[in-house]
């Protein structure tokens, strides 16, 4: 079972409701970029080099960016798909002949909303299922006392850290399946936020800038 590493942090918002509370977040044990990824697949019984698959998930990722870039959603199988939302400026336009995409756009985002077929069903609730999960500090503990970690760890459920969650940049991470639209905020989305290619929900996960 896959090893979830988290920390418990205090939310020093003086502003924010849940000030003082605490909450669970992801300990991140690193970065893994294309070139390390690619060694990880060709490891796991992979008939192709590293070589091979890095050169194929470069491909993937510049073809992706030209699909999003022709407004299509991508599908990847079991995993989720890709699609793009645009980011309008806050108030938004006064009528429809006075939009402007040059005064009223402000960005255009990558999104991902995490496969939920049955078979390959990886939304938030479901992958938390799928994980355990290990105290920070419980490993620091065991370090200090030169034992192993084996025994320190726990369960996410008895933790509570289902609720609450967050990860180092995002609250409340995962799936986002009520979020209905890129910037609801901001005036709402367009394009993104329509039902396309059979995706039940335009939730995203993925943002860039």
């Amino acid at each position: 079972m896959a090893k979830i590493i988290y920390e418990v942090y205090q939310n020093q918002n003086s502003k924010n409701a849940a000030y003082g509370k605490h909450y669970a977040r992801v300990k991140y044990l690193e970065c893994m970029n294309t070139r390390k990824l690619s060694n990880h697949i060709a490891e796991h019984g992979s008939v192709y080099t590293p070589d091979v698959v890095y050169g194929v998930m470069e491909k993937f990722r510049s073809c992706l960016i030209e699909m999003l870039l022709q407004s299509k959603k991508v599908k990847i199988d079991g995993l989720g798909t890709f699609y793009a939302t645009i980011e309008c400026r806050k108030g938004g336009a006064v009528s429809k002949d006075k939009f402007s995409v040059q005064r009223d756009v402000e960005g255009l985002h990558i999104r991902f909303l995490p496969e939920q077929e049955q078979e390959t069903n990886i939304s938030s609730r479901q992958f938390l299922k799928q994980a355990e999960f290990i105290n920070v500090d419980s490993l620091v503990k065991s370090d200090e006392d030169g034992g192993s970690s084996t025994g320190s760890e726990t369960n996410a459920k008895e933790n509570g850290s289902g609720s609450g969650s967050t990860d180092d940049n995002t609250n409340n991470t995962g799936d986002n399946t009520n979020n209905s639209g890129d910037n609801s905020q901001n005036g709402g989305t367009i394009g993104g936020s329509q039902n396309q290619g059979g995706s039940s929900n335009t939730g995203g996960g993925l943002g860039q800038n």
